[in-house]
């Protein structure tokens, strides 16, 4: 695999002519073209900037990052040791990694974990320290916006709304969009261990490197979301800027009580995940028959697409169709060109099916040579890293109608565009470390 050659005038260009394309399309999709407050982009996108510059180049910056990454796969190791204890020999990675082993188990012990540090109210804490930095350096949100979006770093699309849930009655369409919008552009902090376990292959470095980007587009997504969400529906009506935080009470008895409730939450996610990876990679394979087993072998079509791809696809697959789509899009934020259809395929079915399937591909595409540049892959990586799919659609309007039931008609309407803007965030976060990375 081709490493990155570093920063250039070339990687400028191009991250510079993606950024522009992605604002464009959010621009045109404005509600309100008129009333978008061009300091707020702008101060966002600085900061969307100023974020990816820090992790990569400030070196305590990205010791920082570095040791959370570490902190998340010691949380791995651990995980692993409760399941070798229950598998044996079984849960050994001397026969390849099985995701419902070494990856889902994590989710259980993430979840225990993150349920505990709730109830000691530290993640309470840490939100409310981050959302008053997030409004200091981005001053047109309220102080209810701010807690939701940090909240999003930490925890899911339908969890994080109830850091604010007696508020979401009272706000106007702009807020409740960037609610919706923080919860698609980002993914659950619980997960990223998951993920970074999968993609890092039982390799304690490449664990590391992925938990730190993951982590970084985490971060960025938050700016990012403000962005996308402000511009396609701007702030026009009065808002509320009063300082609210997130109130710290105990939901549990003791921490053992804490302890045993995460642990059934993480259960049933990873139940609930195992089974839709089963659907939807079922779901793939049947689509593939029909384009490539059917359509493909009685037209000629298969043939064709190896010759085009020179062999790197084997047939008219859902995969192949998706990165022709995608492929223009994919060069307009700085894609290595040789990589554009593979890249284009992983977001194609991270936006059709979910992350989940689209990183499971990643990583089997990874470690199969698939990928000419490393840049693609931690493009990829960033590309991924959000619940932007028409799946997440009604898992949101879901659990947001439970919260706000006055709002539902409302929640429904911007159900579709808040997926898209969640979509743009972590293209324009990719676009922006692709330009960088070089």
């Amino acid at each position: 695999m081709i490493e990155s050659g570093g920063f250039n005038i070339e990687s400028l260009l191009r991250g510079s002519l993606g950024i522009f394309c992605v604002l464009l399309i959010a621009y045109l999709f404005s509600n309100d073209r008129k009333s978008i407050d061009w300091k707020l982009v702008g101060s966002g996108l600085l900061l969307q900037i100023v974020i990816a510059l820090s992790i990569l180049y400030v070196p305590f910056i990205s010791v920082l990052f570095e040791w959370m990454g570490k902190a998340f796969i010691k949380i791995i190791d651990f995980t692993q040791a409760g399941v070798s204890f229950l598998l044996g020999p079984m849960a050994s990675r001397n026969g390849g990694i099985v995701f419902i082993i070494h990856s889902l188990p994590t989710l259980i012990f993430f979840t225990a974990l993150v349920s505990v540090f709730y109830h000691w109210g530290i993640i309470q804490r840490v939100v409310n320290l981050l959302s008053r930095v997030l409004r200091f350096l981005i001053r047109n949100i309220t102080g209810r916006e701010g807690l939701v979006v940090v909240g999003n770093i930490f925890l899911g699309m339908t969890e994080s709304p109830i850091l604010v849930k007696q508020y979401l009655s009272k706000m106007n369409r702009s807020e409740l969009f960037l609610v919706m919008v923080s919860g698609m552009a980002t993914i659950a902090g619980t997960l990223l261990g998951v993920y970074a376990g999968l993609l890092g292959e039982g390799d304690p470095v490449r664990q590391v490197f992925f938990a730190k980007h993951l982590l970084s587009a985490s971060v960025m997504a938050v700016p990012g979301a403000i962005i996308m969400a402000k511009m396609i529906y701007p702030q026009t009506e009065s808002i509320d800027k009063t300082e609210v935080e997130v109130s710290i009470h105990k939901e549990h008895r003791s921490v053992l009580e804490a302890l045993a409730s995460g642990t059934s939450i993480g259960i049933k996610l990873m139940v609930n995940v195992a089974a839709m990876l089963l659907v939807f990679i079922a779901l793939i394979a049947m689509v593939n028959y029909l384009s490539e087993g059917i359509i493909g072998r009685y037209t000629g079509l298969n043939e064709w697409v190896v010759n085009v791809t020179n062999g790197k696809e084997g047939g008219l697959t859902i995969q192949f169709i998706l990165g022709i789509l995608l492929a223009p899009l994919m060069w307009l934020i700085g894609v290595p060109v040789d990589d554009l259809m593979t890249v284009g395929a992983l977001v194609g079915q991270k936006t059709v099916l979910n992350e989940f399937v689209a990183y499971l591909q990643m990583q089997q595409w990874n470690s199969t040579g698939v990928f000419i540049y490393e840049k693609s892959v931690v493009m990829s990586t960033y590309l991924l890293c959000g619940f932007a799919n028409i799946a997440s659609v009604g898992m949101l309007l879901g659990g947001l109608g439970i919260l706000a039931p006055d709002k539902r008609p409302l929640i429904a309407q911007l159900g579709f565009r808040s997926m898209f803007a969640g979509a743009a965030v972590s293209i324009l976060s990719a676009t922006i470390i692709g330009m960088i990375t070089g």
